[in-house]
């Protein structure tokens, strides 16, 4: 059985590892286990500084060479200190797919394990749920509530949801569903979507988790 240690920003990200991801490869050989980031001595959760996180993932790459590190954090409000954010290379401009792929260079390129796969969602966690908007109905009184949720989706896809302050997937959800928690809620509504359909529209996941299938 293959080892692999998913690094993720929060309780939400870890619930979803632990409720979707995990059963779903144990059967191929695969075993996922996900550990929240520590921020500082009894707390955890949230990529507030790169300087915190980095010895946590070379920790993890070389405590168990033969096993496998990657992360799950939210491309959605890095800190500046993170590999790659501020270099004048960064393309500020592009679209979150080829700013990802940028700063996930940069993370592994500074990490220099050969054991670590450096990881980041498009643009937070809450753009999986944008897969299928269905799944929110019965966390409201009123499925006209969504609306606004269904017009932005009409013409992006989940990844593709932009990431200010006030438009971020998870902002756009809050602004919609007041009432939304979201490590109740988010892997709740991901569990109801599913991993295959979540995968069909969201490329960038989907890639990453082409990479972690072919270590089985």
């Amino acid at each position: 059985m293959s080892r692999v240690y998913l690094l993720v920003e929060g309780q939400t990200e870890e619930t979803f590892a632990r409720e979707l991801l995990q059963p779903y490869y144990a059967r191929t050989g695969l075993y996922l286990t996900p550990i929240i980031v520590a921020t500082s001595p009894g707390y955890k959760g949230g990529v507030v500084s790169y300087t915190k996180v980095k010895p946590q993932i070379e920790r993890l790459c070389k405590q168990d060479s033969n096993a496998h590190v990657t992360t799950l954090f939210d491309l959605y409000a890095l800190p500046d200190n993170f590999p790659g954010k501020s270099s004048a290379a960064y393309p500020a401009k592009a679209n979150g797919q080829q700013k990802a792929i940028f700063l996930e260079a940069e993370l592994a390129k500074d990490i220099e394990h050969t054991n670590f796969i450096a990881n980041l969602l498009v643009h937070e966690f809450e753009a999986l749920l944008f897969v299928q908007l269905k799944a929110f109905e019965q966390w409201v009184n009123d499925s006209r509530l969504l609306e606004p949720l269904r017009e932005i989706r009409r013409t992006t896809a989940p990844e593709d949801i932009n990431d200010s302050i006030q438009t971020a997937p998870s902002k756009r959800i809050l602004s919609a569903m007041p009432g939304y928690q979201k490590t109740v809620h988010g892997p709740l509504i991901a569990c109801d979507i599913g991993l295959d359909a979540i995968r069909a529209n969201c490329p960038h996941f989907d890639g990453w988790l082409r990479i972690i299938e072919a270590l089985a």
